[in-house]
């Protein structure tokens, strides 16, 4: 297992929508492998593929209790099938964001079908954090990003600000 960079805004990366997985074989799986030990690192609870510069339908969470054994998730290729009317708030924060958080509204519960780390067909109906958390992170495979469900204002401001970030740190 290797641990990763994480790429953040600005990066144009973060905006690329990511092509499909044709087939999970032992590349897919330590990639699988690499990304969740680039999440734990970080710290964090969820992480696609295209955070690390890979432009592919695949992201990893975990979304247990600090406390509690790690429960460690991967979907490749998720597609959410269903989502609920009733929608919930939940204050989102990214590894490619680091040390912003906001409110974000999203549906309370959602049907995701998804491939498995060896490549099963798997369904899963969630609510609560892990609803948000795989919203979150099918984003990120979309080009999207949590930023983007706030006002343009706020939108801008955060934009802005990393932009500031990383022109000082190109030029240190």
């Amino acid at each position: 297992m290797t641990k990763r960079s994480i790429i953040t805004i600005p990066d144009p990366v973060l905006r690329e929508v990511c092509a499909p997985i044709e087939t999970v074989d032992d590349e897919i799986r330590a990639l699988s492998d690499d990304m969740l030990e680039t999440m734990y690192d970080a710290p964090g609870i969820g992480l696609a593929a295209s955070q690390i510069g890979i432009l592919k339908r695949m992201f990893v969470l975990d979304v247990a209790k600090e406390d509690a054994p790690k429960e460690p998730m991967v979907f490749i290729n998720p597609k959410i099938v269903w989502s609920s009317e009733d929608m919930s708030v939940y204050q989102e924060g990214c590894l490619s964001i680091p040390e912003y958080f906001e409110d974000v509204e999203r549906p309370a519960e959602v049907t995701v079908q998804f491939l498995d780390r060896e490549g099963g067909e798997q369904e899963i109906k969630a609510d609560g954090l892990l609803a948000t958390c795989i919203q979150h992170e099918l984003d990120h495979l979309n080009g999207k990003l949590f930023i983007d469900y706030l006002s343009k204002l706020k939108r801008d401001r955060v934009m802005k600000k990393f932009a500031k970030q990383a022109k000082l740190a190109v030029k240190a």
